[in-house]
């Protein structure tokens, strides 16, 4: 076992002693049962994990109702290829590519194929080697926020995620979708150089060639925590929900190109 394994294990001890006094007596009676002495408990291989008694059985989070919503969207759909822009690829991306190849696109360089993964590194904010209408199927979900802070090594612009937008709505096709997540709030916000905040209508403002089909809303802000589908701006605003780095409020646009 590593020096930092130990080291974590005794910072647990001092910081859990009612935790690591269940722990000792479970582990006391591990070995009592366990007949295998290959697989004997010792202090030798110590691995403390003292928070996870009381823990539910996951968390459905932010991304976790943003991945379900898009994905569910695009497998109705059925595209025979969808593209998508900055999107979590240990998440999302991996949804997306169990029934569809995916080609997907971001500044940073991925060092790994994977098989119907076609990567591009490339800056969303032009894309400019893909052609006006080509795309049928398109996503970028809690990317364009942080577009030109720098974060991601990317240059700093702060047009950088409208520019993106913009470059979205044009390789979007005719009768194509575009899925797009990012964080919403009653005022526009730059939260440098994490992400920005958006108000929902400046997003439909800038995708003002396309029609928008459905928003939805995934808050984790205590006093109105929760997954609200199929609302409008209105009623967004009406939930003041705020705008501040407090918790996480997404929103999510569906948009056609009629």
């Amino acid at each position: 076992m590593s020096l930092y394994v130990y080291y974590k294990s005794f910072k647990n001890m001092l910081k859990h002693p009612f935790k690591m006094s269940r722990f000792l007596s479970e582990m006391k009676r591990y070995n009592k049962a366990n007949t295998n002495p290959e697989f004997k408990a010792s202090m030798k291989n110590l691995y403390l994990c003292l928070n996870d008694w009381d823990d539910a059985a996951g968390t459905l989070g932010v991304y976790f109702y943003q991945d379900l919503w898009a994905a569910r969207k695009i497998f109705q759909r059925k595209p025979t290829e969808h593209f998508d822009i900055g999107s979590r690829i240990d998440g999302f991306v991996a949804h997306v590519l169990s029934f569809v190849p995916v080609t997907m696109i971001d500044i940073r360089p991925l060092s790994r194929r994977v098989e119907n993964l076609n990567f591009v590194q490339a800056d969303a904010t032009n894309l400019e080697n893909i052609p006006d209408g080509s795309i049928t199927s398109l996503s970028s979900l809690c990317a364009p926020e942080h577009f030109g802070l720098g974060r991601y090594g990317d240059p700093i612009d702060p047009e950088a995620c409208f520019k993106a937008m913009r470059s979205m709505q044009r390789v979007l096709t005719r009768g194509g979708y575009l899925y797009i997540a990012v964080p919403i709030g009653d005022e526009n916000v730059v939260a440098f150089n994490a992400h920005r905040i958006f108000k929902p209508e400046l997003i439909a403002e800038t995708l003002n060639e396309l029609k928008l089909s459905d928003f939805s809303v995934i808050s984790d802000i205590r006093k109105c925590h929760g997954y609200f589908e199929h609302i409008d701006f209105k009623k967004f605003h009406e939930m003041n929900l705020g705008t501040d780095n407090s918790g996480c409020v997404v929103g999510l646009f569906e948009f056609v190109k009629e």
